[in-house]
């Protein structure tokens, strides 16, 4: 019962932030109806799990007050309309232009996406390369880890696919993540199963080329 209050009133500051933005431990407190030292608790618990920011605000001489505000994830709790939009807007897209041309705009948003990641793991050696990109895709939401095969290549497992309901209706959505694997390993990557047609995960086989010999000094 407990648990259930403190979820209840943590939902109550979330929600009073979401529609005051930024607000202080007072504001809270007066507008959830419990006491400042219990929205501090709450808040210190909403900060760790990433879903509440602070800055501090001057008001002329004295210590700051903090003010407190909803991150992206925090904002994400909320019920909105992004699927809905998302879906017309990729249906307009391919309803005007030819399946090859909206094809070449995924690869290309792939490409787009796995540069940023790319200009992060360059130089690495192979396995932190791999172990970078893979807490790079779990922090887009892929949660996504790696083991090597008896081949020597690796087999990538994503458990979730945070464009999932999203690749129901459009499922051209699947090529980003497996061109994201493939530019940021120069790596060739074949999908061996997909949430999308039933299966428990994404999973793909990762090929890397194997390294150039090195050149022969002078004898």
């Amino acid at each position: 019962m407990e648990a259930v209050r403190e979820t209840s009133t943590r939902d109550r500051i979330l929600g009073n932030m979401r529609r005051k933005g930024r607000c202080s431990v007072l504001e809270l407190a007066e507008a959830t109806a419990v006491s400042p030292i219990s929205v501090r608790h709450h808040l210190a618990v909403l900060q760790a799990e990433g879903f509440v920011t602070a800055m501090p605000e001057r008001r002329g001489v004295g210590r700051p007050r903090l003010l407190y505000s909803l991150t992206e994830a925090g904002l994400e709790r909320f019920p909105t309309k992004y699927l809905a939009l998302t879906n017309r807007l990729l249906s307009e897209i391919k309803g005007r232009l030819p399946q090859e041309v909206v094809e070449q705009l995924f690869r290309d948003m792939a490409t787009t996406m796995a540069s940023e990641m790319t200009s992060q793991i360059e130089g690495l050696p192979i396995q932190e390369r791999v172990d970078r990109l893979l807490l790079l895709l779990s922090e887009h939401g892929f949660e996504a880890r790696a083991e090597v095969d008896p081949q020597g290549d690796y087999r990538v497992t994503e458990l979730n696919c945070p464009y999932y309901r999203i690749s129901l209706r459009h499922p051209e959505v699947c090529t980003i993540d497996a061109a994201i694997i493939s530019q940021a390993l120069a790596a060739s990557v074949h999908r061996q199963s997909c949430i999308l047609t039933g299966d428990r995960a994404c999973t793909f086989s990762v090929h890397l080329p194997a390294p150039a010999p090195s050149a022969a000094g002078p004898a």
